[in-house]
């Protein structure tokens, strides 16, 4: 038997989409650190994903794909590039 392991596959979709919604932003930085605290503040804001097998991550991405999904994580993203843009922890 294979050891479980615990993933918060809303990790993964976010990351996922994060690129895609910084190229309607061209005034924000995207050093790494900005991208670490969007991430962060996204994933603060949306309902965890967490699974233990293979099924689960299959389930977790399926779900990913639908439009109304899709389009809440892409507003969270949203919401945390400006968040981020108006208060940047560098200068």
């Amino acid at each position: 038997m294979t050891k479980p392991m615990l993933k918060n596959y809303m990790e993964d979709i976010v990351w996922g989409l994060l690129d895609e919604v910084l190229k309607n932003f061209s005034d924000v930085c995207t050093c790494e650190n900005c991208r670490y605290d969007i991430a962060a503040i996204t994933l603060n804001s949306l309902k965890p994903k967490y699974g233990v097998t293979r099924i689960g991550e299959v389930f977790s991405r399926a779900v990913s794909l639908e439009p109304q999904y899709r389009a809440d994580v892409i507003s969270a993203i949203t919401k945390a590039v400006v968040k981020v843009k108006d208060n940047p922890k560098h200068s």
